[in-house]
């Protein structure tokens, strides 16, 4: 059936219909994909498609977002994360997606103090290994002795290069010690 354009306006009875732009909006509303659902079999979050992972922020199912939050902050950079980053990105926001937002950039920070911390704790062992003093440690790296304390205080990380020579040094040295002590026994 075509519809003539003095009839679009009105309804049936002849009084004023929705306007073009109600009923244009309405027909993307008929013709758009539905939201998926989220998947109720019990999966991991972390195997969810990204569908799913819009449609559950987009819900007010507090324990889903829960769920979320837990796989964002066992993996900050892990496929979770980064999906919920995508829907951030691209969704009009809402309710949850500031909070959302600010558990991605805790823990990831979080995670990055704790490598910081790691890395610090690893060049502790090389530099006691070694036998050697921080200055000397420092000079024979080739690094200034602040640069060196902030790697031991965890305030900065070395790069990998440096890491594999901090250890050859260490290995060295340990190795020269080790020497000594079979050569006094």
């Amino acid at each position: 059936m075509t519809v003539s354009s003095d009839v679009r306006g009105t309804n049936r009875d002849g009084t004023a219909g929705p306007s073009d732009a109600f009923k244009a909006a309405e027909a993307l509303d008929r013709n758009a994909a539905p939201a998926a659902p989220i998947p109720a079999d019990g999966r991991p979050v972390e195997f969810w498609p990204t569908a799913a992972i819009r449609a559950a922020l987009e819900s007010d199912d507090l324990g889903v977002w829960q769920r979320i939050v837990a796989a964002m902050k066992r993996d900050p950079y892990g496929r979770t994360a980064r999906q919920v980053e995508e829907v951030l990105e691209t969704a009009r926001p809402y309710g949850v997606s500031r909070a959302m937002s600010e558990v991605l950039v805790r823990t990831r920070e979080h995670l990055e103090a704790n490598e910081c911390a790691e890395v610090a704790k690893h060049v502790h062992l090389l530099l006691e290994r070694s036998g050697l003093g921080e200055q000397e440690f420092a000079s024979r790296i080739g690094v200034p002795a602040d640069d060196f304390a902030a790697y031991l205080r965890g305030a900065t990380s070395p790069s990998a290069s440096l890491m594999i020579r901090m250890r050859r040094l260490s290995d060295r040295f340990a190795k020269m010690r080790a020497q000594r002590a079979a050569q006094g026994d």
